[in-house]
Order: C-alpha cells, then structure tokens, then sequence
C-alpha cells in the first residue's frame, strides 16, 4: 500500500567549507567502460624549441564520474546553456578549437 503513504520531503544541505574553487579554459576528456575522467585545467602558450609555439596544458583538477553522474552533468550543463543563450545569444566558439561539423553548419546548444 506504499501508493497511499504521503512523500517525505528531505532537506538538502550543502557544505561549502572544504571547497576549493579554480578557473579552467580547457578540458580533457576520457573514458572507461565504468567511468568518464575529465581533467581541467588551462591552456598556456609557450615558446617551444627554436621558438616554436606550444601550448601548454596544466591540469588543475580531475573530476571521475560514473556514466549516469556523467549524463546528469551534460543534461543539466545543456539546460544551463540554452537558458544562457536565450537570454544572451548564442555563444560563439572560436573556429580554431573546433573541427568542422560534417553538414556545415555551426553547432548551436540552444535547440
């Protein structure tokens, strides 16, 4: 008879106190059967040998997350997004970090 029995509420609590809080401009992403790893962190432009440009990139964090945590995070980052963009217009990507989509057009989250 649990259809009868009214739902308990919970009350969320978040503790701040031990949170540590970095800037990152790139992510790096891999995969297990189990797991999806992504480090963050920030690309740095160096000069490599014989001056050549290199970027550098310093993995600040790494978060690992099970595969529904990870669908969660990209359901809930997609909402953020397309909210964004509906208030603020699209955001562009610069053209250099991106490959070309396979119909040509530009790819747009707000849909």
């Amino acid at each position: 008879m649990a259809e009868n029995q009214p739902q308990q509420q919970v009350q969320l609590r978040i503790d701040e106190s031990k949170m540590v809080s970095t800037y990152a401009n790139t992510i790096r992403t891999s995969t297990t059967s189990d797991e999806v790893v992504m480090d963050f962190g920030m690309n740095l432009p160096v000069q490599g040998q014989e001056g050549q440009p290199v970027i550098l990139f310093n993995v600040g964090s790494r978060v690992i997350m099970n595969w529904p945590g990870a669908k969660r995070l990209a359901i809930s980052l997609g909402q953020v997004i397309r909210q964004y963009e509906e208030r603020n217009g699209e955001i562009a990507l610069p053209q250099a970090h991106q490959p070309p989509p396979p119909d040509g057009t530009p790819p747009h989250l707000a849909e």
